[in-house]
């Protein structure tokens, strides 16, 4: 290897940048690549929400019907029968296809419990539990890890990483002139095992980088430092909305949805009782409407309140935010009182609705989740490659910097935008400062580390 030491001016600059940047880049691996296998394996998972569910609800569907179905109401008493006692209506939904199994969410002790129940026979055909549905553990472990909101903050300190991973590895992918395409836009497979995994870690980087970023970014607003952070921001600023379609974690998921029924109704957030007013003439007034799948009717909440009459929302919950409607019914005569649409929000809130349906693979349909899909995987191949390249090649002793030079002014700007991420996502900010501390102080003053990372020494 050659030593920075024993050079001087622009040569000595390059392969310092260049090992700076190589070194970042190591570290950023060394965190992030076991989180970003797990996400993006999670990621891809749940961009089939849709289909994974129809296929896993399919013996609920379709059945098999000969009269005309019992009303709403006495459907929900059936639901409310077969559920722990002090369960409450939380939604019923109104189902598209008259011959699908109504499905009536509640609200229990034990937190969300979904009865299917027969549209006909009005006996209940299954219990679930909201939270232990495949789809909803996948969501849980992408987003916490299984550990609530402490996992919460790992997953936004990895995501962190994952950006700086592949803002370094655009530098250090950045193409010498003189070169063909070969290498850059496909790998050259035929030219030894060593130069293949290269090619193939370096590729990859350059056709999903776009992506990955973007799907790293669109997913800031679940987390919880970066959300709580862009939430009084926008108190401050005062284009905080009332109520808002995402939140960071579960609990604030349960909070939010309470904040945007007290928002249209003027009452206190609390569940419905089980006496069940007027939900028959709603559920007649709401499949008229032909709102986006799935539409969900709550009651009107309950503690009293000035109101001569209880207010029902209606919400459709499409995956696809943009097209996501709310309502409020009279409810005596199945009217809208009161309606929010995606165009009434805030531009910061449409294009955050935006960001996260195209993140959920639901903004265009399937293409939005073969895109999807194709970031994850490549996340998945950069990750492997990169662990497979640095093994094979590394010198021993040696962290294994490669010793071409690079574009100092590129390293410069790649260093600056790191900084203002470091800003931008709080949780990125203080662990570049931490890593940067930890190598000025420590690891520069163990002579071994500092030759196998290539660090200047001390003066």
């Amino acid at each position: 290897m050659t030593e920075p030491g024993s050079l001087h001016g622009a040569e000595r600059k390059a392969i310092l940048a260049h090992r700076t940047v190589w070194r970042w880049h190591f570290y950023a691996g060394l965190f992030c690549i076991p989180f970003v296998i797990i996400l993006s394996l999670t990621g891809a998972a749940y961009l089939f929400k849709p289909q994974v569910e129809a296929f896993l609800d399919g013996s609920y569907d379709h059945l098999v019907l000969q009269g005309a179905p019992p009303s709403p109401e006495a459907q929900v008493k059936a639901a409310l029968a077969a559920a722990p006692e002090g369960s409450r209506l939380r939604f019923y939904e109104v189902r598209r296809e008259t011959d699908d199994a109504t499905r009536v969410t509640l609200s229990t002790p034990d937190g969300p419990l979904i009865a299917f129940v027969h549209p006909e026979a009005n006996v209940v055909l299954g219990l679930e539990r909201e939270a232990e549905r495949p789809m909803e553990v996948i969501k849980t472990i992408h987003g916490e890890l299984l550990m609530g909101e402490r996992g919460s903050i790992l997953v936004e300190l990895a995501a962190g990483w994952a950006v700086v991973m592949i803002l370094t590895g655009l530098v250090l992918w950045f193409p010498s002139g003189g070169r063909g395409p070969g290498g850059i836009v496909w790998p050259r497979l035929s030219l030894g095992r060593r130069l293949a995994w290269r090619d193939l870690h370096a590729v990859t980087g350059f056709w999903v980088s776009g992506l990955a970023l973007f799907l790293l970014l669109t997913g800031l607003p679940w987390t919880t430092v970066w959300s709580d952070a862009f939430k009084e921001v926008r108190r401050a600023t005062g284009t905080l909305a009332a109520s808002q379609e995402w939140s960071s974690g579960r609990k604030s998921e349960q909070v939010d949805a309470h904040a945007a029924h007290r928002a249209l109704s003027g009452r206190p957030a609390e569940d419905a009782g089980p006496t069940v007013v007027s939900l028959d003439r709603m559920a007649a007034s709401v499949r008229l409407m032909d709102l986006p799948p799935p539409v969900l009717i709550a009651p009107p909440a309950t503690g009293g309140g000035w109101r001569a009459s209880p207010v029902w929302t209606v919400r459709s919950e499409t995956a696809n935010r943009p097209h996501r409607v709310v309502l409020t019914l009279d409810p005596a005569t199945g009217e809208v009182t009161g309606a929010e649409t995606f165009a009434d929000k805030h531009p910061i809130d449409q294009a955050i609705g935006y960001g996260i349906a195209a993140h959920e693979g639901q903004l265009f349909g399937l293409a939005n989740q073969l895109l999807g899909l194709l970031a994850a995987t490549g996340l998945v191949l950069l990750s492997v490659s990169g662990v497979v390249m640095w093994r094979r090649r590394g010198p021993a002793g040696v962290l294994g910097t490669p010793e071409r030079l690079t574009n100092v002014n590129a390293a410069r700007g790649v260093g600056l935008a790191i900084l203002a991420l470091g800003v931008f996502m709080p949780v990125l900010g203080a662990s570049l400062i931490l890593v940067a501390l930890i190598e000025f102080l420590v690891l520069r003053r163990i002579p071994w580390v500092r030759t196998w990372l290539g660090l200047e020494p001390v003066r």
